[in-house]
């Protein structure tokens, strides 16, 4: 969850932009310019190798399931823990060799499960895997979790034959434990950075899966959102990310904020590979209420249209206040999918979302309480409520809380259950006048899509005082609605990336990866990081 959004004003949390810059967070010494970087080379075999590049080198018997995962387990190491360290990734299944060797048995026998078949994998560590790995949303108070069985999409991800490679770090209780927490820093797995500028802040909470994936650590990964936690970290890592319509994935095992907008999603570095993930997983879950109304498809490559945007109409979100970059980017991406045949309307949204007036917080306050005392009810760990994690916190603030408190628990823990008056009054409002908002704006408009860009470009780490406003979020309004949102790479500012987004009404998954893929191909934006130290390198 992108915690910022909640202390902007109301309902326009996303709507306006500041006039933030891509400041430098300290100029450095002429050392610590090459400090960090001296003697790396990135000359990574696999790198921006997409989902059909590792199926021909397997086709063709140049690598096996088990070479690859062997080269990203040793990309790991060569980022993640020692090089660049960007620290993304908390955790190494120690099984991903086996499932390498048993891919690569049933592709010399002649079966083949799919286009994820003996295809390495990280996933976020809020989801359930019932083998050698914890389930700990980052948070010490949950480090002997060990979870009795997978999530259900982890059950469908093994059924596909992808290899696991393991586990990301992430924004602790996905962001929701303190207004003055910083994106990406857990007490388990600690600080994560991006890798385009390594003081800079990967976004929250999918942080490992953002800054593996675009670092080339894994081939696809896994993350989840509450609120921008998917296409946040995949614009400001130059990442294509897809936040589903609540209920095209389960969310069956996996560690809750909010039941009316949690959802798990693809992060990847295409949006084909993107669109494959997503087909794999889909599914309807006797577990999850939300999936018994999905629509959901085996394959959305289907949709992969180089001419998507032909005859389409898009609706421009009104911004206030554009930076200066920020407008650039856009107007240049305009013109793009002007050239491919789209029409671009400006729409105002913020109009129609302003009578939400903060009723969003509410919402998962009461949401994160009612699902984590569920959650913990059944797990593997000592902690059982909310309240105990709270004890724990408490009981090793040391280690636990060294840079932010946890306020946001708290508050939570003083609401009350599912049919208190003010949680009902505030969740028929988010979801009744954001579904409203987005389908009105559509059908006034004959639009097929609302645009805009994601969201301002990657701040500073900053433990001390915690997040700062990057200046603009447009996950809100998808968030709160249920609705599918995707963001695609639309450039970068001193190669700090910023995404394109892609925002319909529900089930409208296959229409935006149509237009999503006719920008990606037409653009061409994605660009892989430099491991910069600084603005300054």
């Amino acid at each position: 969850m992108q915690r910022r959004n909640f202390l902007k004003t109301g309902s326009l949390a996303g709507l306006t932009l500041s006039t933030l810059v891509a400041a430098s967070c300290a100029q450095p010494s002429a050392d610590k310019k090459t400090a960090e970087n001296e003697g790396f080379t990135d000359d990574f075999e696999l790198n921006e190798a997409t989902i059909s590049d590792l199926q021909k080198k397997m086709e063709s018997g140049t690598h096996t399931s088990r070479s690859i995962t062997e080269l990203y387990l040793k990309r790991i190491e060569a980022i993640d823990k020692n090089g660049p360290k960007i620290n993304s990734v908390i955790e190494l299944n120690k099984s991903a060799l086996d499932m390498a060797d048993n891919m690569d048995k049933e592709r010399k026998a002649g079966r083949l499960r799919g286009l994820l078949h003996g295809i390495p994998v990280l996933i976020k560590d809020n989801i359930d895997t019932g083998d050698n790995m914890h389930t700990t949303a980052g948070s010490l108070a949950l480090s002997d979790n060990f979870a009795k069985q997978d999530a259900f999409i982890i059950h469908k991800l093994r059924k596909a034959g992808a290899v696991i490679l393991g586990k990301t770090n992430l924004s602790e209780w996905a962001n929701f434990r303190s207004t003055r927490s910083t994106s990406g820093w857990s007490s388990r797995g600690l600080q994560t950075k991006c890798p385009y500028v390594l003081d800079r802040n990967p976004s929250g909470s999918s942080a490992g899966s953002g800054s593996a994936t675009a670092a080339n650590l894994c081939a696809i990964a896994i993350g989840t959102e509450t609120d921008g936690s998917i296409v946040s970290p995949s614009s400001v890592n130059g990442l294509v990310g897809i936040k589903p319509t609540v209920g095209l994935w389960s969310r069956s095992g996996i560690i809750p904020i909010s039941k009316t907008q949690d959802t798990a999603g693809p992060m990847a570095r295409t949006v084909k590979d993107a669109a494959i993930l997503l087909g794999a997983l889909a599914d309807i879950d006797a577990a999850d209420d939300a999936t018994l109304k999905s629509k959901p498809e085996k394959d959305y490559t289907k949709y992969l249209d180089i001419n998507g945007l032909k005859g389409k109409r898009l609706g421009l979100v009104k911004i206030e206040k554009l930076p200066a970059a920020t407008d650039a980017l856009l107007k240049a991406a305009i013109d793009t999918m002007k050239k491919q045949g789209a029409e671009i309307i400006e729409v105002d949204l913020s109009v129609r979302l302003k009578p939400i007036d903060g009723a969003e917080f509410k919402v998962l306050l009461y949401e994160f309480k009612d699902g984590l005392n569920h959650y913990l009810s059944k797990a593997n760990a000592k902690v059982k409520t909310l309240a105990d994690v709270i004890a724990f916190n408490k009981q090793n603030e040391e280690k636990v809380m060294p840079f932010f408190k946890q306020e946001t628990a708290e508050y939570a823990q003083t609401k009350g259950d599912l049919n208190s008056k003010e949680y009902l009054d505030a969740v028929a409002k988010t979801t009744s006048i954001s579904r409203q908002g987005i389908d009105g704006l559509l059908k006034e408009n004959k639009l097929d899509a609302l645009i805009a860009p994601t969201n301002g470009f990657a701040v500073c780490i900053d433990l001390i005082n915690g997040d700062y406003d990057n200046g603009f979020s447009f996950s809100g309004p998808a968030a709160m609605a249920g609705y599918p949102h995707i963001t695609v790479p639309m450039g970068a500012w001193h190669d700090l990336p910023m995404g394109l987004s892609f925002v319909g009404t529900a089930w409208n998954e296959g229409n935006l990866i149509s237009l999503a893929y006719a920008y990606e191909q037409a653009s061409k934006k994605r660009v892989a990081p430099k491991f910069r130290p600084d603005l300054f390198a």
